[in-house]
């Protein structure tokens, strides 16, 4: 640390919650990181004018009191990033909460900041440079085992580069030990596994490439309708009790992304408490081994300060940001913007700026975009391809989606997810309604769909027409009931009633059930729009609704998703023939009146 920072006279000279106001600090700089009173709270810069910066505090800041100093570090907020950070567990600002218990108990002491990784662990590197070769940011150097599922590849930190002149041997190393030495056009450089980088700068790239496949959830209505593209943002909206968080896990459980990251920011303790005692034991449904063999957890309850809340989703992409800059597909789980959001008000109340609309900061959509366009597919510095796939929560009071978070967000994001009250109280779930929620990235996916199962699109098409003319009709119906239509109408709605059940509801308790793949979600599209259609053109040929109703092959494809499962695709192809089969009978029976 710079001399004249060390010794600083800087002294607060004001407290209002988590914002505080200091003197002496001529020569700060934004967003620098300093450290408060004699416990050494963690703040950062948000303000200078002349020798007076106001911080905020991501610590609680209780009986602090004027006078005290302040100690400037010269950096700004940055996060630690080498093995060890998945199946770790942090808050906010990147502190250990499993290591912070091990020391404290249950209880966050104020001022204790331990290493966000383990200094003390010995990891395997196996060297991927050799003497002589010249490397370039963002190159492998070096891989290893950091879990069953992932092999961690150590990169030259982003503006560095040049010839490797020695390099550690196979064997075990530490984080912070040497494992390399580049000889750049400004000297020697000493490399180790561990990278420092400020949370609020997205980590650079080579270029942006198009999306154009789906990030697969195992979810029908999401893959099937409303796909999120590899690298694409989406937002999961609805009120209190609609599944947000469920649907989250679920996503983060079945999705073939390769690293997850958490991120539950603002949410209730006893919320997320169900989330860390959960997820270590979650088993990883491709592999078998524990999930958490390839998530990070990060952790900011609504009871916890506030500042710390506001940057808690940076640190979380900004981890996402360094695994995909190792060429993977790392999905961003954010719960939720709104609370989040919520921080960025009281922070602005504390800081005097002038308010907005229902009192949210001015900034608050330009602070979304800067979250939201950090995800995407590119070409990283090292010549891969990875992926970060953002979804973000939002929780509009009282499920209106009209409200400023919900508005600006869906500004910035091309997937939505509408959650519905109605179905979430009618046990529907996933509880997203068909006819509220979108995605921009159905065309980009197209193609890739096209090779997996030629016929998603039209299928896709005629469904959502089916549910849209089911809502029509149901108007109608409310006033005068379904006896009065005629039975081409009627059977939208038996239609429209087997989509629902048979295709769009989905358990996460059934062991078949609760992940569909690709192959197996059209299939059972087909088989409802096969009954549909050539049952609409039987009864144009004269033939009762009543009778095909009856079919004994239509409650069995109601079950069909449960008694189907990904390994029994022969099977369900099988019973597609059946229902055909049993049709076709059905057609001849009233062949003659036509």
């Amino acid at each position: 640390m710079p001399p004249e920072i060390a010794t600083t006279s800087a002294r607060v000279a004001r407290v209002s919650g988590p914002i505080v106001t200091a003197v002496g600090m001529r020569g700060a700089g934004m967003y620098e990181v300093v450290e408060v009173g004699e416990l050494g709270l963690v703040g950062e810069v948000v303000r200078v004018i002349g020798d007076r910066a106001t911080i905020q505090v991501y610590e609680d800041t209780t009986m602090l009191a004027p006078g005290v100093p302040v100690r400037r570090t010269g950096a700004p907020l940055s996060v630690s990033l080498g093995p060890g950070l998945i199946g770790n567990i942090y808050d906010g600002i990147e502190r250990p909460l499993r290591a912070m218990q091990a020391h404290s108990g249950a209880w966050i002491v104020r001022g204790e900041k331990p290493p966000p990784l383990d200094t003390a662990r010995r990891w395997t590197f196996e060297p991927r440079a050799a003497l002589g070769q010249e490397v370039t940011e963002g190159q492998t150097i070096g891989e290893v085992p950091e879990t069953q599922l992932v092999r961690h590849r150590i990169l030259v930190p982003p503006g560095v580069g040049g010839k490797v002149t020695w390099i550690a041997e196979a064997g075990e190393h530490t984080i912070e030990e040497r494992i390399a030495v580049l000889e750049t056009s400004d000297g020697r450089r000493e490399l180790t596994m561990v990278q420092r980088w400020p949370v609020r700068q997205a980590r650079p790239i080579r270029r942006r490439l198009r999306i154009d496949e789906p990030l697969i959830t195992g979810q029908r209505i999401i893959d099937t309708f409303f796909p999120l593209g590899k690298g694409g943002a989406a937002a999961i909206a609805g009120g209190f009790g609609t599944g947000k968080t469920i649907t989250q896990h679920q996503l983060a459980k079945w999705s073939d992304a390769e690293v997850v990251v958490y991120i539950g920011c603002g949410e209730r303790g006893n919320e997320m408490t169900d989330v860390l005692r959960e997820f270590p034991e979650l088993v990883d449904p491709r592999s078998g081994r524990p999930l958490m063999e390839r998530t990070i957890l990060i952790a900011n309850t609504s009871n916890m300060p506030v500042a710390a809340r506001e940057v808690s989703i940076y640190t979380g992409i900004t981890l996402a940001e360094y695994y995909r800059d190792q060429g993977r597909n790392v999905a961003v789980f954010a719960d939720s913007t709104s609370r989040w959001a919520e921080a960025l008000r009281e922070l602005a109340a504390r800081l005097e700026e002038m308010p907005a609309e229902e009192g949210f900061p001015a900034t608050l959509p330009t602070r979304l975009a800067q979250f939201y366009e950090r995800g995407g597919a590119v070409t990283t510095l090292g010549g891969q391809r990875g992926w970060v796939s953002i979804v973000g929560a939002v929780s509009p009071p009282g499920g209106d989606f009209s409200e400023p978070v919900t508005q600006h967000t869906r500004r910035f994001i091309r997937c939505f997810w509408a959650l519905d009250t109605e179905l979430a109280n009618a046990r529907h779930y996933p509880s997203i309604h068909w006819l509220r929620s979108y995605s921009e990235y159905a065309e980009d996916v197209a193609a890739w769909w096209d090779k997996q199962a030629p016929e998603w699109a039209a299928l896709r098409a005629e469904a959502m027409t089916v549910l849209q003319r089911e809502e029509r009709l149901q108007q109608i119906v409310k006033l005068v009931g379904p006896d009065v239509l005629p039975d081409t109408q009627r059977l939208i709605l038996l239609a429209a009633e087997m989509l629902k059940n048979a295709f769009l509801a989905q358990s996460a308790f059934d062991e078949k059930d609760m992940c569909c793949l690709p192959v197996r979600q059209v299939a059972l599209l087909r088989i409802v729009m096969t009954l549909y259609r050539r049952g609409r053109e039987m009864i144009q040929a004269g033939a009762p609704l009543a009778e095909l109703r009856g079919l004994p092959v239509v409650p069995e494809i109601m079950r069909a998703k449960s008694t189907y499962g990904n390994d029994e695709i022969d099977a369900l192809r099988e019973f597609e023939s059946r229902v055909n089969e049993a049709l076709d009978a059905f057609e001849k029976k009233y062949a003659r009146q036509r």
